[in-house]
């Protein structure tokens, strides 16, 4: 069993809020870190896309009134969005009779749909939390391990597998899942599957590229706006990062389109038909996969409340990632895969523009030392051990 870090930040909101909304892909461990918590005390579990737990529902006041003393667990929570409006006036039911947290536990998959409607309905009664698939931190650091990772990416299912072939049949299914079952079922507009497979193998062959929609669409055969749109859910279901460009210095050209990556590396080579760390090795997309890799597990370390951003300009000056950290000013990343690599002009140009707090060079291996410019080379644990313990 591979303890989720984030189990206490859900306990935390679960002590000072009614509801916490725990949100993720699917498959990515929800309904497991909820049981584990629901074992903790007195709780009701409810799998809302199930026929008869939903039928339990049907008048929810009245059937959630008789569990108050303990937490209710109601996943798939995106199945019923009608249920939102009925959460308010049990929690508040609930305030002036002295029930006032820790009463429900809501996992959903769709993130910026469940945060609209809980927005709507649950505003000042509900915390939000994400959840991703296993970052380097949660499977302890060990090399083997995080090839493993990097190679399988985070999902349990794939990252646990026997062996690499059911990763990859694992991650293949997964993908199929989305496609064909998923998507369909978010909106009223049906979305055709094999165009999104198409849109979502493109992005993994240009991981980290800068969004051009016209491009994309014109492989599509669609409209800008449409292959916009098609971007806009892979973004909410929390399987695709849109990184916007940092514009904070206005006397510096910056480009102004978003960098895009496929979250998951194991989602990224499924896609392409990378099979093994062999494979991926000699792959164009080696060193753009590993930059999304970094990238993902230095978000998942920082601070809740840092924002993440790039930064590039026209005379070339160029960050991987920038972290503005609440209290720590800006942190900034330049990531190359092997332990040879060294920061080029353009990251130094942007260390130049930017004048941040902290400099750091992510490289594949474990050694952290100085090296020119105040840059710290560090190797990934290192740097999430550091973002984890900031306050």
């Amino acid at each position: 069993m591979i303890q989720r870090r984030k189990c206490t930040a859900v306990r935390q909101a679960l002590a000072r809020q009614a509801a916490v909304a725990l949100l993720g892909p699917r498959q990515v461990g929800k309904t497991t870190l909820a049981l584990e918590l629901a074992e903790e005390g007195p709780s009701l579990y409810l799998d809302l896309e199930a026929t008869e737990d939903r039928r339990k529902l049907d008048d929810p006041a009245l059937f959630l009134r008789q569990y108050e003393d303990r937490l209710v667990v109601l996943d798939e929570i995106h199945r019923v969005p009608e249920l939102f409006r009925a959460l308010r006036g049990v929690i508040d039911q609930g305030r002036r009779r002295g029930h006032r947290t820790g009463r429900f536990l809501l996992l959903g998959s769709a993130s910026m749909e469940l945060l609209r409607q809980s927005g709507e309905s649950l505003a000042g009664r509900i915390a939000h939390i994400d959840l991703g698939p296993f970052d380097a931190l949660e499977v302890a650091g060990e090399d083997a391990d995080l090839t493993s990772l990097w190679v399988r990416g985070g999902f349990p299912g794939s990252y646990l597998a026997e062996d690499g072939r059911a990763s990859l049949a694992w991650r293949k299914d997964f993908i199929r899942s989305y496609l064909e079952r998923e998507i369909p079922l978010l909106g009223p507009t049906r979305i055709p599957a094999e165009a999104l497979e198409r849109l979502w193998t493109m992005l993994a062959h240009n991981q980290g590229a800068l969004l051009n929609a016209s491009r994309l669409a014109a492989a599509l055969m669609v409209s800008a706006q449409t292959t916009t749109r098609y971007i806009d859910l892979l973004v909410d279901l929390l399987l695709v990062r849109r990184l916007r460009p940092f514009h904070h210095n206005a006397a510096k050209r910056v480009v102004k389109s978003p960098k895009v990556y496929v979250r998951d590396s194991g989602l990224v080579h499924a896609l392409l038909g990378i099979p093994d760390h062999f494979g991926l090795s000699g792959h164009p997309v080696v060193g753009a996969s590993w930059e999304g890799f970094v990238i993902e597990n230095v978000i998942a370390a920082a601070p809740d409340l840092a924002i993440a951003s790039f930064y590039r300009t026209s005379a070339g000056a160029e960050i991987d990632l920038v972290l503005e950290i609440p209290g720590h000013g800006l942190w900034v990343f330049d990531i190359k895969r092997g332990l040879s690599a060294r920061p080029e002009k353009g990251f130094h140009l942007a260390c130049g523009d930017l004048r941040p707090s902290r400099c750091f060079f992510v490289n594949s291996g474990h050694d952290r030392y100085p090296i020119t410019g105040g840059v710290e080379a560090i190797g990934l644990t290192d740097i999430m051990t550091t973002l984890a313990a900031l306050e």
